[in-house]
């Protein structure tokens, strides 16, 4: 017994007349009539009445018509699940970065992934929070790396992966250097190195300046620590930044905790819901590269 018989068998059934199942299961007449004699051979029963322009069931035929139509809708099911796991090892992800990415964890996420589902195609883009965050709720990104002062964004599902203070960074023999700790009305009497409008740690120390009303003079702007470092060790300004990105730069730069900034500068992954099954093998991944083994 074979699949194709049971369609021809549901197809003749349903249209009672064999010209008609061959139109819609799209072979001759002759075909379909000569499967449907070798189904009943095999079942040792008729399964229909035929006269010259109509079949219609017999009693065998009406007691298998019911088990024809599950075996049809099985091998669908089976068709499906086996279509969702093809997806894993055969689609295409497209993942966001936060601009100066480092974060060695992505990484390791992303060449686990790529071991474990190769036919996936990877493109990974780097671009500032904002826009990574409306290329995630346009459906352009499946997931991004963004730095963020809102746990959240409105709309996205996230996982944090760091959660630290913003901090200021000066060369030994700045005044500020002297200070244990450091206010906001200190920096804005210094020109500042910061990151550019539209990055989270940037979006954290603007909100801050504004809850005092304060004015701070931008001196420049760089995408990345390892150039705000640069430009602020060589006397163009003081850094501002996380923590985790001052400490990387101790062997030049002086940090100093901002008493008055409250917010956490965060770094989270980001997607959108409902996602592909490709997307939940690489948040799992993801998890486990940034938290360690744990519950799918």
């Amino acid at each position: 017994m074979e699949m194709r018989q049971l369609e021809y068998f549901v197809a003749v059934a349903e249209e009672q007349n064999f010209t008609r199942a061959a139109e819609r299961v799209h072979i001759s007449q002759s075909g379909v009539s000569a499967q449907i004699r070798q189904l009943e051979r095999e079942l040792g029963a008729e399964l229909f009445h035929r006269s010259a322009r109509t079949a219609t069931l017999t009693v065998a035929g009406k007691a298998a018509l019911e088990h024809a139509r599950a075996a049809l809708a099985a091998a669908a099911a089976v068709g499906q699940a086996v279509g969702e796991v093809t997806d894993l090892i055969r689609g295409r992800l497209t993942v966001g970065m936060v601009v100066g990415c480092t974060v060695t964890p992505l990484f390791d996420a992303l060449a686990a992934f790529h071991r474990a589902h190769p036919g996936v195609e990877i493109s990974l883009l780097e671009d500032n929070s904002d826009r990574l965050v409306e290329g995630v709720r346009a459906g352009a990104l499946d997931l991004a790396l963004i730095g963020t002062a809102t746990a959240t964004p409105q709309g996205l599902d996230a996982l944090t992966i760091i959660s630290e203070r913003i901090v200021a960074a000066v060369p030994a023999g700045h005044p500020l250097a002297k200070q244990r700790q450091v206010t906001l009305r200190d920096l804005a009497a210094h020109p500042l190195v910061c990151m550019p409008p539209g990055t989270g740690l940037r979006a954290v120390f603007d909100g801050a300046c504004a809850a005092q009303s304060l004015q701070p003079s931008i001196a420049l702007q760089a995408g990345s620590a390892d150039a705000i470092a640069g430009l602020a060790a060589r006397g163009l300004g003081v850094a501002v930044l996380s923590d985790s990105m001052a400490a990387n730069y101790r062997d030049r730069l002086t940090a100093r905790a901002i008493e008055d900034v409250d917010t956490s500068a965060l770094l989270a992954l980001v997607w959108k819901s409902p996602h592909s099954p490709a997307l939940r093998e690489l948040l799992l991944h993801s998890r486990q590269a940034f938290t360690g083994p744990g519950p799918a």
